[in-house]
């Protein structure tokens, strides 16, 4: 069972990555010594997308969030961002079960624009899969917030200062705000799970953690590894929507490697490049893709990981042939998914494969999710198949499909 504590503030933090334990350096019990992502959360700009209050934004209110740590450690510190704030971010506080946080020694903070602020550490022993809320409190309008749309959790807004009790919200939203972060004290390392919708968890149950990056958590609970997930419903690899975050090639290097103690980035995404392009979900338009485009994005990924010493494991596209689609729409979409994930497979420039096409595939028809693992939109999972992905990312992570 997992236990909850109360953190009221802060943001979360980072992604580390896989393959190996690292053993403790000789200062391990040097204070901070070394920092891994317990949880993250990739952040974006304000949108009305599902009636969240990103636009709106806060106005002396305390905003309550609930996350899962992926692993836990003696001491924690919180991340938050202003990155598409219009103005600077004041936060009058933050604590962490009846403990208040600081930054810098201070109880308040403020961020600028386009920034981030990590917290001083709190001496606060977790767990891995501890539920934590976090509250944070703001004591005057913070104009558009920036936030992190399809949470799969319960977000309240309560008027006033409610840092110390448990108050209940009035109102909840299915988004973090501000909230990019919590870190834990391990040298064990952080896997980023990097991409989209599929990644972030979408049609998964709601409050449940049930994304294929929570089930791989469990799956690595004994390695001490921590699992961050930054993926974001809707985005793309090659372009930009407003609803849907920055381009994915371009974000990759703050939302994955500039996670603290990243061992290795997971890369699910190219779906909404192939299936939703030259249509209008209500943000925009952008122009269909080639395969040899989606290609050379991964590449530029690829460089940009094992620059920096970071190993990188490719996902296959899933599938998403369904009965309600044109032919003539469909065969096109297809072919180029064909070829993106025979090179992901075959090319050997991932660090190793985790074939989650294969892993939700219909037996039948692999052009389909397997009608078991289908959550009824015919393109993302279910828990189920959530699940199955998490299975062959743990293969890849031990050596399987090795490059």
């Amino acid at each position: 069972m997992r236990t909850m504590k109360y953190l009221t503030g802060g943001v979360i933090a980072m992604a580390l990555t896989a393959g190996t334990m690292f053993a403790a350096p000789a200062q391990a019990q040097r204070r901070d010594t070394a920092w891994s992502a317990a949880w993250a959360s990739a952040m974006q700009s304000p949108t009305a997308a599902d009636g969240n209050w990103s636009q709106a934004g806060f106005d002396h209110q305390t905003i309550r969030q609930t996350v899962r740590l992926s692993t836990g450690g003696r001491s924690l510190r919180i991340r938050l961002s202003n990155l598409y704030g219009t103005k600077p971010l004041q936060v009058t506080g933050i604590s962490v079960a009846q403990t208040d946080v600081t930054f810098r020694g201070n109880r308040r903070t403020t961020i600028a624009p386009g920034r981030t602020a990590t917290s001083d550490a709190v001496p606060i022993s977790t767990d891995a899969g501890e539920q934590l809320v976090v509250s944070l409190y703001v004591d005057g309008a913070t104009g558009p917030a920036t936030f992190h749309e399809d949470g799969l959790t319960a977000t309240s807004a309560i008027a006033g200062n409610h840092l110390h009790d448990n108050a209940p919200g009035t109102a909840t939203s299915h988004a973090f705000y501000y909230l990019t972060g919590v870190d834990v004290t391990s040298t064990a390392g952080t896997i980023v799970t990097y991409g989209d919708s599929i990644t972030n968890g979408h049609n998964s149950t709601v409050g449940a953690d049930h994304r294929y990056s929570d089930d791989l958590a469990q799956r690595l609970s004994k390695t001490k590894l921590g699992v961050a997930n930054v993926g974001i419903s809707g985005n793309l690899l090659l372009h930009e929507l407003p609803c849907f975050g920055e381009v994915g090639v371009t974000r990759f290097r703050r939302d994955a490697l500039e996670q603290p103690g990243v061992r290795t980035v997971i890369v699910e995404e190219g779906e909404n490049d192939i299936w939703d392009s030259e249509f209008n979900f209500g943000c925009g338009v952008t122009p269909r893709v080639t395969a040899d485009q989606l290609i050379a994005g991964y590449r530029s990924m690829i460089a940009a990981a094992h620059a920096r010493g970071v190993r990188i494991i490719g996902g296959t596209i899933t599938p998403f042939k369904a009965d309600y689609m044109n032919p003539d729409d469909f065969a096109p979409a297809e072919a180029i998914r064909t070829q993106a994930n025979q090179w992901i497979r075959t090319s050997g420039q991932y660090d190793a494969v985790a074939d989650f096409a294969r892993a939700v595939g219909d037996p039948a028809d692999q052009q389909r999710i397997d009608p078991a693992l289908d959550s009824g939109d015919h393109l993302h999972p279910n828990d189920a198949g959530y699940a199955a992905m998490a299975v062959v990312a743990s293969e890849a992570l031990s050596g399987r499909n090795q490059r």
